[in-house]
């Protein structure tokens, strides 16, 4: 069986989690009653946003990805649009009619990987922006990487922060969630891209590496 390394903390039978970041919550006042609509492109935005302001489950939500939405659910928030592309910029096209004549508000990360407010302010959307959360590298991790191992990066924060700690050597296979992950990968390295933005499919793909 494979050696797999998880850059992210969901558990799996025979994978080893590779926690290479941490989330670091950004407190906000504001007051959420001026919007008709929240957009959520990540799990952390939810979970971020729920921890000081619970006004957010009042006001219709859209989310990027069947996984986003089933945090707003399990939440309680009021899902009202679920995107298919599970891509910020093909996201943002999918919204253009769902958010026409509203007010917005996006609830995101510090750093974004996407042009989604831009592609929305292009086209007439009233949108503001909402920064939440952050992620922090952590440096000088202790976990060695055995040699014929596959990587899952599961988001560019995760590129960034594992070449952080570790150099890449031949004998590894990269496996990225999706399209905008896998641009953050050097290019020198060959990486497989999930069909689907979906951790459970990724480890799929990873089980099925041959070296």
């Amino acid at each position: 069986m494979n050696n797999i390394y998880l850059l992210n903390n969901i558990k799996y039978e025979d994978v080893i989690n590779l926690e290479v970041f941490q989330i670091n919550y950004i407190k906000s006042d504001i007051n959420l009653e001026k919007y008709d609509a929240l957009i959520f492109t990540s799990k952390n935005a939810i979970y971020s946003i729920d921890s000081f302001n619970k006004q957010w489950k009042e006001i219709p939500s859209y989310a990027i990805a069947p996984k986003t939405a089933k945090i707003i659910n399990e939440h309680k928030g009021k899902l009202s649009f679920t995107g298919k592309s599970s891509h910020g910029n093909e996201f943002a096209q999918e919204l253009l009619e769902e958010l026409k004549d509203k007010k917005v508000l996006y609830i995101r990360a510090k750093e974004v990987a996407s042009d989604l407010s831009s592609i929305l302010k292009q086209n007439n959307i009233k949108i503001d922006e909402l920064i939440t959360y952050e992620t922090k590298c952590k440096i000088g991790l202790n976990t060695k990487i055995k040699d014929n191992s596959v990587i899952v990066f599961t988001s560019p924060s995760s590129v960034k922060c594992f070449f952080k700690n570790y150099k890449w050597n031949k004998t590894l296979k990269a496996i990225a969630i999706g399209k905008t992950t896998s641009k953050h990968i050097p290019q020198n390295i060959n990486c497989t891209v999930s069909p689907t933005t979906s951790i459970d499919e990724c480890i799929k793909l990873a089980r099925l590496v041959t070296f």
